[in-house]
């Protein structure tokens, strides 16, 4: 490839008599005579100290510079937002969480786009600014890779974030005193790294990886260690190769890498955000995807990893035992995963796992195929007359495969969490809290609180909850999200009164109210929404722009 050809991007920015001025303000933050001849990189860097998910990313940015600089190019660092679903969750601030994967995503785009890259390296390390990278990356179609910042070391005694939540039901349940929650809250967390469980950071990482955007192992790293310093820098290298050989996003993001990423997700126990930020990353590159397809794959598809929320284990001892390379190999070896996928590598996936050595004797973290966690899928998508485009289940056979039981209707997160709480919730109850879609939330709220206070309470087998609203990847018991249309565009979840029958089945992939139609009928006569939605503002737009979950929720999609 000509050198012109590797600066295809940079070259009309820096190049010529008329573009002095830009070279002038480039001189100013570093770049030397040479560097105007060299590949530049942008290094989206999402470093902030907002959580502890992104505490150390600064560095580990500094660190794919150090590699890009190396192989001939020239990187340039910029950061990007990031919001602490941690932090916000069960307040009003987590409104802006599913917002900020656009921001972010466009913000990437912008950069990127504007300042004439030819290539980009994004290094993420919560939740939504993960699957913004690859939006972005689609977007763009300029050689790219991702970087996982890694996940964080166990507390005392294995503890994590959700430890503490689960902690703050056990307080209300009077099972554990003031003292000992404060002791969890003191030792949860003990640094820096993304939620420590197979929860959305570790699963959204995972599916990158299956994806093929990120280097073999990059999601399986501890934050603070040697492995993710060299990751990055491979990454800084890597992507200098893909320039070289003019390998873009919209060579590697097919539908066949999309069914790997899904596949992946299924057998590591995932979160069930995965199924939105997948069907946004499809999106953003132009590849079919729906929410169907979650059930076709899903057949066929064990659980496989015994992992938290549901399971014993955090990502750290799942990094111990080899990570997920090992279980992508066994998925390989039973036809499961298409091999012939291209990577960030250069190479497919197939020849990325020739040499992968299985997991260690006696290990129990993986199961093999032989002796599945569940047969399928644990992310089911329902519909039914209470979900008729759809909702997402997350049903680890754990909690049973069917729930029958009767209405209690909440308009708001607080509401519900206040009600499990005082023991106004209790068993048998179907918990529906509505008027938290993305477009009614505004923004589609994790309810990672009103299911740790379940968890807590001890009713995670006993009550089930359905939401038009979405789940942390921390969550568990019987819970049902993405119920859609949502209440505040009119979906059969805002007619549901307390009493109301619900039932919910699993196996047949069904959620149905078990009110007759006329009934629904007039009820639907007289519904008004409950507007929740600022006159301006960021939330204002985000409403304004919003697709359905069911198409991901991302916010270019009818423009």
């Amino acid at each position: 490839m000509s050198e012109k050809d590797r600066r295809s991007h940079s070259s009309q920015v820096v190049d010529g008599i008329e573009q002095a001025p830009s070279r002038a303000m480039l001189r100013a933050v570093g770049f030397t005579e040479e560097d105007f001849k060299k590949p530049q990189v942008g290094i989206a860097s999402t470093w902030s100290m907002v959580t502890p998910c992104n505490m150390h990313i600064n560095k580990l940015a500094e660190r794919t510079g150090e590699g890009v600089d190396a192989s001939g190019g020239k990187s340039v660092i910029f950061n990007t937002i990031t919001i602490s679903d941690g932090i916000s969750m069960g307040t009003r601030g987590m409104c802006y969480s599913l917002v900020s994967r656009e921001v972010i995503a466009d913000s990437i785009e912008t950069v990127t786009g504007g300042e004439g890259f030819d290539g980009l390296v994004a290094v993420g390390g919560c939740d939504k600014n993960m699957p913004a990278c690859v939006m972005a990356m689609a977007r763009l179609d300029r050689p790219s890779v991702f970087v996982y910042g890694g996940t964080i070391r166990p507390g005392v005694n294995n503890r994590d974030i959700v430890s503490v939540f689960e902690a703050v039901g056990a307080r209300s349940a009077g099972n554990i005193d003031d003292e000992q929650l404060l002791d969890i809250e003191r030792t949860a967390i003990p640094g820096p790294g993304s939620c420590g469980g197979m929860y959305t950071a570790n699963t959204m990482a995972s599916a990158i990886e299956a994806l093929g955007m990120s280097l073999p192992n990059s999601s399986a790293q501890e934050a603070v260690s040697g492995q993710k310093l060299d990751d990055c820098y491979r990454a800084g290298i890597a992507v200098m190769e893909l320039i070289e050989k003019d390998i873009r996003p919209s060579h590697i993001l097919t539908r066949k890498a999309f069914e790997n990423a899904i596949t992946t997700v299924i057998a590591l126990g995932g979160s069930t955000n995965a199924v939105l930020h997948l069907l946004a990353m499809a999106w953003s590159a132009d590849v079919e995807l729906s929410l169907d397809d979650f059930n076709t794959i899903g057949e066929r598809v064990p659980v496989l990893a015994d992992v938290k929320p549901s399971g014993k284990y955090l990502m750290s001892e799942l990094i111990a035992i080899g990570g997920i390379q090992p279980l992508m190999k066994t998925l390989l070896d039973a036809g499961l995963l298409h091999g012939d996928c291209m990577t960030v590598t250069g190479n497919t996936m197939a020849e990325n796992l020739a040499e992968v050595e299985p997991y260690p004797e006696g290990q129990d973290i993986i199961r093999p195929l032989s002796n599945p966690i569940k047969p399928d899928s644990h992310l089911v998508i329902l519909k039914g007359n209470l979900a008729p485009e759809g909702a997402v289940a997350k049903i680890t056979g754990k909690e049973g495969l069917s729930f029958t039981g009767s209405a209690r209707v909440f308009h708001s997160e607080e509401q519900a969490l206040a009600a499990i709480l005082d023991g106004t919730v209790v068993a048998g109850d179907v918990m529906v809290i509505r008027y938290e879609g993305p477009r009614g939330g505004p923004g589609m709220r994790e309810m990672l609180s009103p299911t740790s206070a379940i968890m807590g309470k001890g009713l995670g087998d006993k009550v089930a909850l359905i939401t038009d609203g979405r789940f942390s990847g921390g969550s568990h018991g019987f819970v049902v999200g993405h119920v859609t249309p949502e209440a505040a565009v009119g979906g059969p979840i805002g007619l549901v009164e307390d009493g109301d029958e619900i039932h919910i089945d699993a196996a047949r992939r069904e959620i149905n109210l078990k009110v007759d139609e006329q009934t629904l009928a007039r009820r639907r006569e007289s519904w008004q929404t409950e507007n929740k939605v600022p006159r301006r503002g960021t939330l204002a737009k985000y409403a304004k722009l919003v697709s359905s979950a069911s198409l991901g929720a991302v916010t270019d999609r009818d423009l």
